[in-house]
């Protein structure tokens, strides 16, 4: 990628170009600033729904942990009752892997049109793309999904992917591609987008959703959403197949009396979803609607090795309610292209690293101002400022570092254990010394601290010994 005579040749590179960029699109900070503030209002709202939410958040956290550290035999109880109910559940331990199971299902049904409802997983396993170059057409029944899918762009946030677009913007987009008014409203622009789908879940062949929940014990997926696109996405295709992350199962029906109302209240400042879908597998003789056949995909992709760590494990407790993203001010100041992964903000700070790999992308756990206003908002109380220092411990331990942080690090630890080496050296002397070594990490656009002709401790023994 070039930017102007830049040649940009690493991810690295490229979020530092984009996100200085952004940070500096005033119209940017404009709107994400005004839709987070929308949703800052409405999730104060929401939480007045809750007499004691702290207890609420400790419950679903201990349950999360609890549903990671057996993950092995929930995850074996949920297929055996989900194959008991006529679904049938693969396995995939890759992108590869996973795309090739459903490409294989859509080919073997000779299916042409497929729809989906909003997913994360299928934008991690890029299912748009390897069906459209399978010659299929898929439709996105999402409204924000639908608007970024028809702008050739991807999603811009967790939960509401068209977040940066205003809505004359939108206009403009369906101006140009369907030839609607220029002064067309969201609900005018929600009322066509609802005709032009309608007649394709119609014609649907194969129907995609991702999944909330799994839930072992009556081996069932649980979706919820607002717009009722998911509920037909499974309804009139005949061939329903979910994607699913291997760390979204709970072990029973009843907990999700505990988890819909926080993923609501923290993902929209809504009391509830409109719709809450429980499907147990095909539609059954008598049933009316449901698809004949039912697959649920379930994705490692490199989870497990989130899994293998002690601390960061706590990560794939995440509800993807969208809260650490709307309360960050990287990503109120960067947006979410910046990143370059499909998970961003602290969460996907955390994770994307183990996604994509540590080498290029440890730079994501730095890009935290490590306020903790992710760890305060979380519904499930992932520590996600603290995860981000773990990150950034696994990234020395790997060796991507470079020679000059090795070099200051250990030159700051032995000025840390050498009190004489503060004591002895003049403010003058010091502040020569950051000006070389640190002027440059500071930042071009910061001023660099300037040290006090006297330290603290010179300050002390003058005004003890004067006294």
């Amino acid at each position: 990628m070039k930017t102007g005579s830049y040649i940009i040749n690493s991810p690295l590179e490229k979020f530092l170009s984009d996100a200085e960029k952004k940070s500096f699109d005033e119209e940017h900070r404009k709107r994400l600033n005004y839709n987070i503030g929308v949703y800052d209002r409405k999730l104060q709202e929401g939480k007045l729904r809750y007499s004691n939410l702290e207890l609420a958040r400790r419950r679903a956290a201990n349950l999360k942990y609890k549903a990671l550290s057996k993950l092995d035999r929930t995850l074996v109880e949920f297929e055996t009752n989900f194959e008991k109910n006529g679904g049938k559940v693969i396995w995939a331990p890759s992108e590869k892997e996973a795309q090739k199971e459903i490409l294989n299902i859509i080919k073997k049904a000779d299916a042409k049109i497929i729809v989906k409802q909003k997913t994360m997983l299928s934008e991690e396993l890029e299912i748009n793309d390897l069906l459209q170059k399978n010659r299929r057409e898929v439709y996105e029944t999402d409204l924000g999904e639908f608007i970024v899918q028809l702008a050739g762009e991807k999603p811009y946030h967790i939960l509401t992917p068209a977040m940066h677009k205003s809505k004359e913007d939108v206009a403009k987009l369906f101006h140009e591609k369907y030839n609607l008014s220029m002064d067309s409203t969201p609900e005018d622009i929600a009322h066509f987008v609802r005709g032009v789908l309608r007649e394709k879940f119609v014609r649907a062949d194969v129907g995609i959703t991702g999944c909330n929940f799994l839930i072992a014990d009556p081996g069932a997926v649980a979706l919820t959403e607002n717009e009722g696109n998911g509920l037909m996405t499974l309804s009139f295709p005949k061939i329903h197949i979910a994607v699913v992350g291997i760390e979204k199962v709970i072990p029973t029906l009843e907990d999700l009396d505990l988890f819909w109302p926080l993923v609501a209240t923290h993902g929209t400042g809504q009391r509830m979803t409109a719709y809450n879908n429980i499907v147990f597998g095909p539609r059954k003789p008598g049933e009316t609607d449901g698809p004949d056949e039912m697959y649920v995909i379930l994705l490692d992709n490199r989870r497990t090795e989130v899994l293998k760590m002690k601390e960061q494990r706590r990560a794939l407790s995440c509800i993807r309610c969208g809260a650490c993203l709307n309360g960050c001010p990287v990503y109120r100041s960067i947006g979410g292209y910046s990143y370059g992964a499909v998970y961003t903000g602290p969460i996907g700070s955390v994770i994307s690293p183990f996604y994509l790999g540590f080498r290029d992308y440890n730079h994501l756990s730095h890009a935290s101002s490590l306020c903790g206003k992710c760890t305060e908002g979380c519904p499930v109380k992932i520590p996600l400022h603290e995860l981000l220092l773990y990150n950034r411990n696994e990234s020395v331990k790997r060796g991507f570092v470079k020679w000059p942080w090795k070099i200051i690090m250990k030159g700051w630890n032995f000025v840390m254990l050498h009190r004489w080496t503060l004591d002895k050296t003049g403010a003058g002397l010091k502040n020569s010394f950051f000006k070389v070594f640190f002027n440059k990490y500071w930042g071009k656009r910061r001023t660099l601290p300037r040290i006090a002709d006297k330290s603290f401790k010179q300050l002390w023994m003058e005004k003890y010994r004067n006294n």
